[in-house]
């Protein structure tokens, strides 16, 4: 339903381009010279057309913020310096839009020209004039009953050619006219009765539109698609769990009992192998959910993005096997949809522990490599071209009794099933070198249970993960230098930190907080810079763009359903002014025992402090002096 629109606005090819390719010259100096001070007066909306040329050749956000990721990469970083470290604490709100629409919002909102689109809680699209908050037009779909494990979440849209893609909570596909909010055309991805919904913001790519199902928790079959972004029509499917014939050895994998970097994940193979007969046609059901949007390659023609947990997440007994693609980073030609491969760093989770965070791209000495922030607590890095692993990082929350096999009588985990890093996307800044990774600290107390699957459409968890009574939830922001795996700077957060990271030229990581706050910390060394009291939980993605010379930092703060933080409904734009503000009060760096990173390969050492204490505490053998 569409309840206003403007009409349609005529744009220069040419402005076009340039808004969407042009590098971002330093802001600082015309700023100071011009005075430029933000307006709240009503403009005509340009509606820009979104080329693909300009967005293959985008590199990083600027004027615009034309990709879910900020640029093809999911860098989710912006080369607009205006706002820096020196100014950021003159930023001061010059609009807010309610959307009325008060439950977990989530989105990261598109910019184009002078026009933001995004989307609330319930699949709903709204476009709004990016430089004074005014209603542009808004749809509302008609969604069909749908099951869901965690809230009507939506998490953006994407912008291409003259339509805006929204896919909606009960697994439909829509193309929105981007000047009126009109249908241009909708189809079904899946069936919401069997289970399926939809909670990622598409990506356009090369004239098609990439989406990825959630539904794991619902014993669902899991599957990417493709389609052709003018009419609709499905280009390819690929299944994130193999049937028998799709994969040299199905779902089954290779029965490893340790995570790629030796670390043991306590599975009782031999008992698998026994079962595997019983369950053979496990994978029917097998979970695999893809959350988030994925990274593009333009050059290489290849999509990656990691394929969340297995199905009933919590009782590997009835699904024996390593459970491809579950747990894995993925690499398809985004052309036909076929495999090119798969890192699987957690092979039959039985912890809720496979990922969610969207992957991102970035290069160092001329090398291509993705990064990923897992809900276990590290930070993975593997070869671009070939999926081989290269590092694991520090870890990044607290880790403790980690793939610990659940008991009828529940286990403590750390992370819990919520994180490390759940959904929520990591910023990566290629001055500084650092990946700016959101965590979950929230240790949880993991069961399992002999659940025969219900009905379709009926969650299906085989056991039970809940709070540990004993113990308090917060957050980290970690610094991560994408060499080495080092943490670089920390900071501990009050709650849990859910939602994405953003990056800037500036030296800035904005990022918004459970407790209703958006925070800038100095890129650099986590200096916490800045600090705005939204009224709500702030799990939006942060987004800047520059409009007539004037840079804007802009955030959804409406709550969030999972972390049960408050609501609210609104989108708050930020601008520079020249009142200074007062400093807000540091966060403290949190103190844990972190294990190190380990390169791909390596031997490790144990410590001597650590082998004598070993000795120390262990009976000597009778007989013995």
């Amino acid at each position: 339903m569409v309840v206003k629109s403007w009409g349609s606005v005529p744009a220069a090819s040419a402005l076009a381009l340039l808004v969407l390719t042009s590098a971002c010259r330093s802001n600082r100096q015309e700023m100071a010279e011009s005075n430029a001070q933000p307006t709240n007066e009503l403009t005509a909306p340009t509606f820009v057309a979104v080329e693909g040329v300009a967005l293959d050749s985008l590199q990083a956000a600027n004027e615009s913020w034309p990709v879910h990721g900020g640029a093809y990469n999911n860098q989710r970083f912006s080369v607009l310096d205006q706002v820096n470290r020196e100014n950021v604490h003159q930023l001061v709100p010059v609009w807010v839009y309610q959307t009325g629409v008060t439950e977990s919002f989530q989105t990261t909102p598109i910019v184009v020209g002078n026009v933001m689109y995004l989307t609330t809680a319930e699949s709903r699209v709204i476009a709004l004039d990016a430089t004074t908050g005014e209603l542009l037009w808004r749809f509302t779909p008609d969604l069909s009953p749908v099951s869901l494990c965690c809230g009507p979440n939506n998490r953006g849209v994407a912008v291409y050619g003259q339509n805006v893609y929204v896919a909606t909570l009960d697994a439909k596909l829509f193309a929105l006219d981007s000047r009126t909010g009109e249908v241009v055309w909708e189809t079904t991805v899946a069936d919401p009765d069997d289970g399926y919904s939809i909670t990622m913001a598409p990506l356009a790519y090369d004239g098609r539109v990439f989406v990825g199902v959630s539904g794991g928790k619902f014993g669902i079959r899991g599957f990417v698609a493709a389609y052709a972004a003018d009419t609709g029509e499905r280009a390819w499917v690929w299944n994130t769990i193999p049937a028998p014939d799709e994969a040299p050895n199905g779902w089954w994998g290779d029965w490893r009992d340790a995570d790629p970097y030796g670390t043991t994940l306590n599975r009782d193979v031999l008992q698998e192998r026994e079962d595997s007969a019983q369950y053979s046609d496990a994978w029917r059901r097998g979970g695999g959910p893809v959350w988030m949007t994925p990274a593009y390659d333009p050059v290489g023609k290849t999509l990656y993005f990691s394929v969340g947990n297995p199905a009933p997440p919590l009782n590997g007994r009835v699904r024996p096997g390593d459970n491809l693609y579950t747990g894995s980073i993925v690499a398809l030609d985004a052309v036909s949809g076929v495999l090119k491969w798969y890192f699987q760093y957690l092979p039959h989770d039985v912890w809720d522990l496979a990922p969610g965070s969207a992957p991102f791209l970035f290069s160092v000495d001329g090398r291509r490599f993705v990064g990923h922030a897992g809900k276990t607590g590290w930070l993975y890095v593997v070869d671009a071209e070939t999926g081989e692993p290269v590092l694991r990082s520090e870890n990044f929350v607290p880790q403790d009794a980690l793939f610990a096999p659940p008991a009828s009588d529940g286990v403590r985990i750390v992370p819990g099933s919520n994180g490390g890093t759940s959904w929520s996307p990591v910023a990566y800044s290629p001055r500084t070198g650092s990946a700016y990774v959101p965590a979950t600290h929230q240790p949880m107390i993991v069961a399992s249970a002999a659940q025969p699957r219900g009905e379709p459409g009926s969650l299906w968890l085989g056991g039970t993960s809940r709070l540990s009574p004993d113990d308090e939830s917060w957050g980290t922001l970690s610094a991560i230098d994408v060499r080495t795996g080092s943490i670089r700077w920390q900071r501990r957060t009050a709650a849990p930190l859910v939602g994405p990271v953003l990056a800037t030229a500036g030296d800035l990581v904005f990022v918004g907080q459970g407790t209703g706050t958006l925070d800038a910390f100095d890129a650099v060394d986590g200096t916490l810079l800045w600090q705005f009291r939204t009224g709500a939980g702030a799990h939006g993605g942060p987004v800047t763009y520059s409009v007539n010379g004037i840079q804007y930092v802009a955030i959804a703060a409406g709550g969030d359903y999972q972390t049960d933080s408050p609501r609210g409904n609104a989108v708050i734009a930020f601008a520079l002014a020249t009142s200074p503000r007062s400093m807000p009060v540091q966060y403290e760096t949190p103190q844990y025992t972190r294990t190190g990173a380990i390169r791909y390969g390596e031997v490790r050492q144990i410590p001597a402090a650590e082998l004598e204490r070993f000795r120390a505490s262990t009976p000597a053998p009778a007989g013995t002096d």
